[in-house]
């Protein structure tokens, strides 16, 4: 391979590391209510609640309470919960909830939930999915 093409690859591979480890910001009613940090940590209000792991291993409080595949399948207590599909249509047993949009709007039933930005491509959307489902009381 030309040095070039190895310099552009090495390029686009530390971007879009950068892009999947930043932090995710989500809003409610125009305040911030939660952070997804990029080590996976959630914070609600300031406070940390859980984890996301790398693996889509989802703690509250320490204790596991589900996962989010890489297929987007969503368990909880290894039972299927729901689904995030690939155009953000958030899925909950098997009827749509909601949707997360690819600018980071968060619809549920049909309206504006809130917002996560960034939310940048499929692992930004699962990231967000799982948030909603563990940590929000009402997805």
């Amino acid at each position: 391979m030309r040095p070039l093409k190895i310099l552009v690859l090495l390029i686009l591979a530390t971007v879009a590391a950068a892009i999947a480890s930043q932090d995710i910001d989500v809003r409610r009613g125009g305040s911030m209510w939660a952070r997804i940090e990029s080590d996976g940590t959630i914070r609600i209000n300031g406070s940390m609640k859980g984890r996301i792991e790398s693996d889509g291993t989802v703690r509250v409080d320490g204790m596991m309470a589900g996962t989010v595949e890489d297929d987007g399948t969503i368990r909880k207590a290894g039972s299927m919960y729901g689904q995030i599909e690939r155009d953000g249509t958030l899925r909950v047993h098997g009827s749509m909830k909601g949707r997360i949009d690819s600018d980071g709007t968060i619809r549920r039933d049909g309206s504006m939930w809130g917002t996560a930005r960034p939310c940048d491509g499929w692992d930004g959307a699962k990231r967000v999915a799982a948030l909603l489902i563990f940590f929000s009381g009402d997805f």
